[in-house]
């Protein structure tokens, strides 16, 4: 249950910060983009993206496990 609303406090921020970056490249051109584009560099920073929020979900789910895991204890204890 609490995973599930991690997940979607997680995809709401993630949303967020994607419509704001949105709404700042239409007001203004990204050089550094362009750039990274042409020389084909913009492929390690997606990956490198992608790695790190993998892991931050990965993350996520681990600790959700062992915060149910230690309530159900608490509850058997009571």
């Amino acid at each position: 249950m609490h995973m599930m609303k991690s997940i979607k406090l997680l995809v709401l921020i993630i949303l967020t910060c994607t419509s704001a970056e949105v709404v700042a490249q239409a007001t203004e051109k990204v050089e550094m983009a362009d750039v990274l584009r042409q020389e084909g560099k913009i492929y390690t920073v997606v990956v490198g993206l992608v790695i790190i929020l993998t892991a931050l979900i990965i993350l996520l789910i681990r600790v959700d496990k062992r915060i149910s895991r230690l309530e159900s204890q608490e509850k058997m204890k009571l």
